[in-house]
């Protein structure tokens, strides 16, 4: 069945999605009744739980992009970078708690966000042009929660669910030029499992994952704003959260982030 292009389903399939995360009930992959879903079809629809977020009385605060990394990708069966939005009720810092119930299957990757200095915008933007743009970065833990049933998600499924995004948990900042992005490593560590990681998973470089999402913006007359963030994507593959979880990412040149859950 193809997705009649109305402005009505749009907002209905982003209530459902949003009402899935707000009673911890997942949904069957909207891909499963929609199996054309197109990518533009996906966006529209997470534009729609955006402006369900806002109303609410969220502040967007940043973009991230996803599935940047190959090992991200084969861990989740998709092909394509997605992205998604950032408000300020996402954001935690360090050494925050979580609450297990406030999850339906929580995992947890590690990576690094920019803070933007300038606006940036356009179809040729460069992993430079970002460097140059950037304020900062910093250490993050970011906590995924597909709002989608078993994690059986398709690309369209995690666009519009918000590129499965649920918590941010963020690190001190550091100064852009503290490393070379793409050469830096990361341990992560949740539970006495292990994943290392570096930043030239991310596309080749952490500020190209950036670029390709100021280019993306590019397409919708969007772009990066000064001071916004910027998650730039997974550096490894991504564990799993449980109650009693304990989770720090160690960056070899950009400090650390850590988080726990509780039940």
């Amino acid at each position: 069945m193809n997705l009649p292009h109305k402005p009505s389903v749009y907002r209905a399939l982003a209530a459902e999605l949003r009402d899935a995360r707000v009673q911890r009930r997942p949904m069957q992959p909207i891909t499963s009744r929609y199996p054309s879903l197109a990518f533009e079809e996906a966006s529209a629809i997470q534009h729609e739980l955006r402006e369900l977020e806002t109303a609410d009385g969220a502040v967007l605060v940043g973009h991230k992009i996803g599935a940047t990394s190959t090992a991200i990708q084969e861990m989740f069966g998709i092909d394509h970078p997605d992205f998604g939005f950032l408000t300020d009720r996402m954001l935690l810092r360090s050494s925050a708690v979580l609450t297990i119930d406030h999850f339906i299957a929580p995992l947890v990757e590690a990576e690094i966000a920019f803070r933007m200095a300038t606006d940036l915008a356009g179809e040729d933007v460069t992993a430079q042009h970002v460097l140059t743009a950037t304020a900062e970065v910093f250490p993050v833990l970011e906590v995924l929660d597909s709002r989608i049933a078993d994690w059986k998600i398709q690309l369209g499924d995690t666009v519009a669910d918000n590129a499965s995004c649920a918590v941010v948990v963020m690190g001190e900042p550091v100064p852009v030029t503290r490393a070379d992005l793409a050469a830096e490593t990361m341990v992560l560590e949740v539970d006495g499992q292990v994943v290392r990681g570096n930043g030239a998973a991310v596309l080749g470089h952490p500020a190209e994952s950036v670029a390709f999402l100021v280019r993306m913006l590019a397409a919708q007359g969007r772009g990066l704003r000064a001071d916004e963030l910027v998650l730039a994507g997974a550096w490894a593959s991504a564990l799993t959260l449980r109650a009693g979880s304990r989770a720090r990412a160690v960056f070899e040149n950009l400090g650390s982030v850590s988080l726990s859950v509780h039940q």
